[in-house]
């Protein structure tokens, strides 16, 4: 007998894409389990998406304990791995929220995930508006050094190993094509990375302008990556020696997203979010 039909949304923050599976009090039909995400997120048998977006409130989730707030974004990369954190799917997991009348948009929304609580703030207290993510504080291992390689090149670069609650390590380089097809993961120190690390390809496009590529932990390469231009954007500044509460653009191949590291040390990122499909399914 086939599993019964549940509910689906589809969803993409600048072209990162996400099922999102809305399991409020965590009655979801079965497990939400690595061969399920897989199953979801493939692009041909499935949904399609670089990720799942579990909606659940945070009482019904063991990883929610002791966390302030209702909501908790139960991230999973589409290889079926957990991830900590999601800086695009936390705005489209917020625009689920604020369309379906489940919070205030007028209000700063707090949605909990494996990194802690996340405050979100729309954009004219409007549910369509661009939102704005408070990431929290960045953590710049200044001490470490670290380098990546692409598959097929024996170049390498040196990176700057900046931690938002997942680990990143962003290069520097002098044109985007260099850093390849990104079909495998870059290689990396495994002491350094022992769980594998999101690594960023980034160029310079003008002042306080940056154009990247990522290839994601358990995703590959990706249109976007909110924690990734969140990254980039504090390495970009500390090599620039920019003062706080400078806005940087960090152009994406799915869109452009505007960061602000403040001078009580939070990452701020905004940018859009959307909705574009529901229905049912029985994967």
């Amino acid at each position: 007998m086939s599993a019964p039909d549940y509910p689906f949304l589809k969803g993409h923050g600048t072209e990162n894409d996400f099922v999102l599976l809305p399991d409020h009090d965590g009655a979801l039909h079965g497990d939400v389990d690595p061969e399920r995400v897989r199953a979801l997120c493939d692009r041909r048998a499935g949904i399609g998406g670089d990720g799942i977006l579990r909606v659940i409130r945070t009482a019904a989730i063991e990883a929610g304990n002791g966390q302030d707030a209702e909501w908790f974004m139960d991230y999973w990369n589409s290889d079926g791995s957990l991830s900590e954190m999601c800086g695009n799917g936390i705005r489209v997991f917020g625009r689920h929220l604020a369309l379906e009348g489940l919070v205030d948009p007028t209000q700063p929304v707090p949605v909990a995930t494996r990194d802690g609580v996340k405050a979100l703030t729309f954009a004219g207290g409007a549910a369509d508006g661009e939102i704005t993510v408070d990431m929290g504080a960045p953590r710049v291992l200044e001490d470490t050094k670290v380098g990546v390689s692409v598959d097929g090149d024996d170049r390498s670069w040196p990176a700057v190993h900046v931690d938002m609650g997942n680990p990143h390590a962003v290069a520097f380089i002098d044109d985007l094509t260099e850093a390849g097809p990104l079909l495998v993961a870059p290689t990396h120190d495994p002491a350094v990375y022992p769980h594998g690390v999101n690594v960023e390809f980034v160029v310079r496009r003008g002042a306080r302008h940056v154009a990247m590529r990522v290839h994601e932990r358990g995703s590959g390469e990706t249109r976007s990556c909110g924690t990734g231009a969140c990254a980039v954007m504090v390495a970009a500044a500390l090599a620039d020696d920019a003062p706080r509460d400078t806005d940087y653009r960090v152009d994406l191949p799915g869109g452009t997203l505007t960061i602000r590291w403040t001078h009580d040390d939070r990452i701020l990122m905004s940018g859009p979010a959307v909705i574009v499909a529901n229905g049912t399914t029985r994967l």
